[in-house]
């Protein structure tokens, strides 16, 4: 069958940008493309872009947009671990589809992630000395969580996760830091710092993974994140 004489042949021009390059856990990034006839240097003003990001070894599509009258679109998005972008037109006005470069945005660790993280073993038994994925004690759910979220490590034991990370007072403490409840000076204990006077932890044999009430006040508080 003939071409039409019509038919698009030219391959589009696609550029992409983004307002930050890195980002805190749960804010959002601002993606623009735009979309060029390069044969006529004009805009194209009609078709569709896919905002695509790179995930499992595969451009996954996360939104589609037709184009506007200034032959650009703008996708917001929250991503929540650190990869690249990319806008695919689909075709239309007089051009063929083609796709931007991609772009890497980077997602900073933050005591966000963290919790969110921590969320995910609500329900899991306890289980003296296991460290994850399905039972946890103590420090094995502090140590999983944060080498989950932050790629941080920590030692299998609570009064040597302590030691690591920064010191502040517990009056500064924020969702998302290590707390280490103890008996004079040796740590005993490991949970999250969940926010209003609350704590997610492996409680002891027995009990599941949950959020639960600051019980002591002898504890101390350490930043990873």
């Amino acid at each position: 069958m003939p071409v039409s004489a019509n038919a698009a042949t030219t391959k589009a021009k696609v550029s992409e940008s983004v307002n930050h390059r890195t980002i805190k856990y749960g804010s959002a990034v601002k993606v623009t493309a735009k979309v060029i006839n390069p044969k006529t240097g004009s805009v194209v003003t009609s078709g569709k872009v896919r905002l695509q990001a790179w995930r499992n070894h595969a451009w996954r599509t996360w939104q589609t947009k037709s184009v506007g009258r200034s032959g650009s679109v703008v996708f917001y998005s929250h991503p929540h671990i650190t990869g690249s972008y990319r806008s695919l037109f689909t075709g239309g006005g007089g051009v063929t589809s083609a796709a931007s470069g991609s772009i890497k945005v980077a997602v900073a660790s933050s005591g966000g992630k963290v919790l969110a993280e921590a969320k995910r073993h609500i329900g899991a038994l306890y289980k003296y000395g296991a460290a994850g994925p399905k039972r946890f004690d103590c420090s094995g759910y502090t140590l999983y969580v944060y080498k989950k979220a932050a790629g941080k490590k920590l030692p299998h034991k609570a009064n040597s996760q302590q030691r690591y990370g920064k010191a502040v007072s517990k009056s500064k403490k924020r969702v998302g830091d290590l707390i280490i409840f103890r008996s004079g000076s040796y740590g005993y204990h490991a949970a999250i710092y969940a926010g209003g006077g609350y704590m997610y932890d492996a409680p002891h044999s027995g009990a599941r993974v949950g959020k639960h009430k600051i019980y002591s006040g002898s504890y101390v508080v350490r930043r990873l994140v």
